[in-house]
């Protein structure tokens, strides 16, 4: 991977980061969707399998929630942007059955939008029935389809776009974090990017430069922008225009769960190497790289199309949805199956202490 980004630099001069994110992450030979499965499922916050199990829950009795209040409509989907493994939306699926009688009236399919054809298998050992075959057509918009081992019929998608319009809740886990991102400084010249360049003292480096002047992606800063650095991600922009249009046009509600501000950080741009901080120029391709969501960003693309609620910690969405009730009575039925259990119920609480995004 350095070797083929100092050829692209070397070959057409220095690079945005936002680029430099996009080569790193998604470049067939090294993507960013190995890394995430090399750390682990989705959520390096959620230690417990407990815990985790417990977050797919209590969103699965939101989405239901949602639908309850909005008028119980005869069918909705459930799309997923990039679900990781599959296990998220397994457990939201398993509430699904659990109160099956709720649903009973209602048809539910589940629409995956993954780019990655090994996360997408993997997906479908997680989810689908293995007596029934996946039907696979690699040059259809929808190019895998299968069902749950409930019996809901589950389809994948490499593009938002491709999923049909209807009666949809949206799900974002910690996907808008890895998109790329523009950064920028302030200088008495005024705004300037952020590129990536090959570090003339050492050919196999790289290092960061400012553009020596101004480039189309200072559109996307607000003009009374205070900060001295920024990150601009209009990729971001783009999907969450998309959902806007979707939910306003055929109803529905989408959740964004991320690592993230309202506005207010400035550098954030960073990687993540078997849970621990690299440098995010150093050995490329090894790491996963990520920054923080700006969600008054999200808000402002949403603006005037759907009602937007938040942001607020995952910690307080979690209590405001039970978290606690439910690590209680799991602490009981812990109690129950081994009196002489190692792994004590305060460790439970500890990981559910660490689930907030600051």
């Amino acid at each position: 991977m350095l070797r083929h980004l100092i050829y692209k630099i070397k070959s057409t001069g220095p690079i945005t980061v936002a680029e430099y994110m996009k080569e790193v992450l998604t470049n067939p030979a090294k993507g960013y969707y190995v890394y995430r499965d090399m750390l682990g499922e989705k959520g390096d916050f959620i230690t417990s399998p407990e815990i985790s199990q417990i977050f797919g829950e209590l969103l699965g009795i939101w989405f239901i929630s949602e639908w309850m209040a909005t008028g119980k409509s005869t069918a909705f989907q459930l799309v997923e942007l990039g679900p990781g493994r599959g296990t998220l939306v397994g457990d939201i699926l398993r509430v699904f059955t659990q109160l099956g009688s709720v649903l009973k009236n209602c048809d539910i399919s589940v629409h995956l939008v993954e780019v990655s054809q090994k996360l997408s298998e993997i997906q479908a050992l997680t989810l689908t029935e293995e007596k029934v075959p996946l039907e696979r057509n690699a040059g259809s918009p929808v190019y895998m389809k299968g069902v749950t081992k409930s019996g809901i019929p589950v389809s994948w998608y490499r593009d938002l776009q491709d999923v049909p319009k209807g009666y949809s809740f949206y799900l974002a886990h910690e996907f808008f974090d890895v998109l790329p991102v523009h950064k920028f400084q302030k200088t008495p010249q005024g705004w300037r990017e952020v590129f990536v360049d090959i570090d003339p003292q050492v050919s196999d480096k790289l290092r960061f430069v400012l553009a020596p002047s101004a480039t189309p992606a200072e559109a996307f800063i607000q003009h009374d922008e205070t900060r001295d650095h920024v990150e601009v991600c209009p990729d971001a922009g783009v999907i969450i225009e998309e959902l806007s249009e979707r939910i306003a046009l055929t109803g529905g509600a989408a959740l964004v769960a991320d690592y993230g501000h309202d506005g207010t950080r400035t550098d954030t741009f960073r990687g993540f190497c078997g849970h621990k901080l690299h440098d995010v120029l150093i050995a490329p391709g090894t790491a996963d790289l990520t920054a923080d969501v700006d969600f008054s960003y999200l808000r402002r693309m949403a603006q005037g199309k759907v009602a937007s609620v938040g942001p607020i910690k995952q910690h307080t969405f979690l209590k405001n949805m039970g978290i606690d009730v439910r690590l209680k009575r799991l602490q009981g039925g812990r109690h129950q199956r081994n009196a002489r259990q190692s792994k004590p119920f305060a460790s439970l609480v500890a990981g559910f202490s660490e689930l907030a995004w600051q």
